[in-house]
């Protein structure tokens, strides 16, 4: 399952889409907005990304995964759109004969993602908005 959603990800779908009476592992990654960013309060992310390159990038990552460790089954679910502070923006699921497998290829999917699929993340504060990750290019919107 690698899918970019525009609403809350059912984390119990994404569990479900890996599992297998041959694995001895599940490791899940479930990245969430959390409530304060840069010493002031968030009240909200917001994703925007490009569609086509960012599901072919994230197919990519999870082929690239299963290449390195010899995991089951992985699925990667990325969400668009406002993301309240506590609901989930990324869910990484994978599943092994054994936890080193599934932890290690969790890890490199996440990194992987962060680093360089196109999807961009706008964090919303009571004083303004600020675009994450360009690279140095970061500024405050009023």
């Amino acid at each position: 399952m690698i899918e970019i959603v525009e609403s809350k990800i059912d984390l119990a779908k994404v569990i479900e889409s890996v599992q297998d009476t041959s694995v001895g592992g599940v490791d899940v990654f479930i990245g969430t907005t959390r409530n304060h960013s840069r010493g002031k309060a968030v009240i909200a992310l917001e994703y925007e990304a490009y569609m086509p390159m960012a599901l072919k990038f994230m197919l990519r990552i999870a082929d690239e995964a299963r290449a390195r460790w010899d995991i089951t089954k992985i699925s990667i679910v990325h969400r668009l759109g406002r993301v309240d502070v506590g609901e989930a923006s990324i869910v990484i699921a994978v599943s092994a004969s054994h936890r080193h497998a599934a932890f290690e290829a969790c890890r490199y999917a996440i990194d992987t993602l962060k680093r360089s699929v196109p999807i961009w993340k706008k964090e919303f504060f009571e004083d303004g908005e600020l675009w994450v990750g360009l690279e140095g290019q970061e500024q405050i919107l009023t």
